[in-house]
């Protein structure tokens, strides 16, 4: 395996990782939210991390690498923050918006890390998958950004 392989096995890796964050975060906050429009919008977000995932695993395993299958850990550390604060402070609205949204932050700089790797290291093969997901992790985090704003200005 070249070593030009190896560094967009790695990246992809790592954005893998950071899509699985996604999905297990966008599964927490709907079990945290009693909105069900929100419920349902997590739920299918969750979903889209998991299809976004499972791309980035396609990829790697025709490229010869091993894919991740886990999330990382900041993201577990993460999500027990969010239960534990939860408990203390409860899961209104306008709380779950805001862990959801410094998630999608997270994704985002990943997204953006990952784009800088793969032009620093000429790693064409793959800058249109990358891209094209960071489009839409854009779009969720522009998405979950709005509607804790309109939850914000109804408390």
């Amino acid at each position: 395996m070249t070593d030009i392989n190896k560094e967009a096995i790695s990246v992809l890796n790592d954005l893998i990782e950071t899509s699985k964050d996604g999905q297990e975060g966008f599964k927490t906050c709907a079990q945290d939210i009693k909105h069900p429009e929100l419920k349902a919008l997590f739920v299918k977000r969750a979903a889209d991390c998991a299809t976004a995932a499972a791309e980035l695993q396609g990829t790697v395993r025709s490229m010869g690498g091993d894919p991740e299958t886990k999330t990382s850990v900041s993201g577990d550390l993460h999500r027990r923050w969010v239960d534990l604060k939860s408990l203390l402070t409860g899961k209104d609205e306008e709380a779950v918006l805001n862990e959801a949204e410094r998630g999608e932050d997270h994704a985002l700089k990943a997204y953006k890390a990952a784009i800088e790797k793969i032009d620093k290291h000429n790693l064409v093969g793959i800058r249109d998958l990358v891209e094209r997901q960071y489009h839409g992790a854009q779009r969720n985090h522009d998405q979950v950004k709005a509607l804790r704003n309109l939850a914000r200005a109804r408390s």
